[in-house]
């Protein structure tokens, strides 16, 4: 074979209907939402899947989320993609916000800011995505999250704002 020659690499991914889902997660707290996931009694949302990562702890207004970096996740300067990064940081950061809501309420990321500090690469071992609440308001909330290798190296730093609301009855428009 040819060294410019590619070897085809094949990824499937599975997911369960994210409808069903939403809908339970209306009648639980955030913090028990997130719990029944990370216990495998509810099946984590698609996105979960897609960039393979999984909730790893769960407390109030601070979540971890675990990711094993592969090339599948890679840019093509043989690195993870800044968007799969920002990506884990965006989802463990609207877990810490989503963490600390009572049933009934949501929340949606109104900005997100990424600085990377260092390249993540294949073979690095899992890091981790850690994110916390700085401020929870009846309307908005503000998160940081670090994500680190595993000698907790920072990797990316985020911060978000998000605004919290109270979520749609099921059918309503």
């Amino acid at each position: 074979m040819d060294s410019t020659e590619a070897v085809v690499r094949e990824r499937v991914v599975r997911w369960e209907d994210p409808t069903i889902l939403a809908a339970v997660a209306r009648g639980m707290s955030g913090r028990a939402f997130l719990q029944a996931i990370a216990d495998g009694r509810l099946p984590p949302p698609p996105i979960a899947n897609l960039v393979d990562f999984t909730l790893t702890e769960i407390g109030e207004g601070r979540v971890v989320l675990s990711l094993i970096p592969d090339e599948s996740h890679y840019n093509p300067i043989g690195s993870v993609h800044g968007g799969v990064i920002a990506t884990v940081l965006d989802t463990v950061l609207g877990c810490a916000v989503h963490s600390t809501l009572p049933a009934g309420r949501g929340y949606t990321t109104l900005e997100i800011k990424v600085n990377y500090v260092r390249a993540v690469v294949a073979g690095a071992g899992p890091v981790r995505a850690i994110g916390r609440v700085i401020h929870a308001g009846r309307q908005t909330a503000v998160a940081e999250a670090t994500l680190v290798d595993g000698r907790d190296r920072v990797l990316a730093h985020a911060s978000t704002t998000c605004l919290v609301f109270e979520i749609p009855a099921a059918g309503a428009a």
